[in-house]
């Protein structure tokens, strides 16, 4: 096992899987939050637009966004994200397009959390910040989304658990996160049980606390109805 890890980066292929975490955790929460706006918002327009960014992102699968990202984005519309004259230009390009491809998909689900959030705040509450002359913005930042993140603070971790648990799709444009690293253990090592179960104890060392944290964090700041 020694030789394994000094053999091969596996810390640094972790940190990896937690860069891409970190940075597409906050994209995902960023597009979804305007995504339940949208969906919960008075104007006809935005809810359909809302409704089927979610529908359509939900429905397509994660590799075939990251392979658009990576093959269609960046090699046929030759959209960078890094310096082209830079030598590790590819490199930085397959990570931070799959930053991109993990936050576009992820946000589809922070959307659908955050409104279920929404539905959690009484009626009465939107009806009585009208009543006062808050505008449906005003109500919004000040009334509904508050109370909204802190309903959804629990479906937001089994988000962010889903998102970390899919950063080993980033493997397939290349970016050496965790997975790619344990496939390429698998074809040159024999242990390959002894691999699978480092592999398998990192990524529950990443996604418990957050499963534990998330819970404890719903229970702490429930609003009392």
């Amino acid at each position: 096992m020694l030789d394994i890890f000094e053999k091969y980066a596996i810390f640094g292929a972790f940190w990896m899987t937690i860069k891409l975490t970190f940075f597409s955790a906050i994209g995902a929460l960023v597009i979804g939050t305007v995504l339940a706006v949208m969906r919960v918002s008075p104007v006809a327009v935005l809810r359909r637009l809302g409704t089927f960014y979610v529908n359509t992102v939900r429905n397509t699968p994660l590799t075939l966004i990251l392979v658009f990202c990576s093959l269609g984005v960046l090699y046929i519309l030759q959209i960078n994200l890094a310096d082209p004259s830079s030598p590790t230009s590819i490199v930085d390009n397959n990570i931070r397009w799959a930053i991109v491809g993990l936050a576009v998909y992820h946000a589809a689900f922070v959307c659908e959390a955050l409104r279920s959030g929404v539905n959690t705040v009484p009626v009465g509450q939107a009806e009585a910040a009208r009543s006062i002359g808050l505008t449906f913005g005003q109500s919004l930042r000040e009334v509904i989304l508050p109370q909204a993140f802190r309903g959804a603070i629990a479906p937001l971790g089994s988000v962010l658990i889903a998102l970390t648990k899919n950063t080993t799709v980033a493997s397939v444009i290349g970016v050496a996160e965790a997975s790619l690293l344990m496939s390429e253990i698998f074809e040159n090592e024999t242990a390959s049980v002894t691999v699978f179960l480092i592999f398998a104890l990192g990524f529950v060392i990443l996604t418990l606390p957050v499963g534990i944290l998330f819970t404890s964090l719903s229970r702490r700041l429930a609003v009392k109805r």
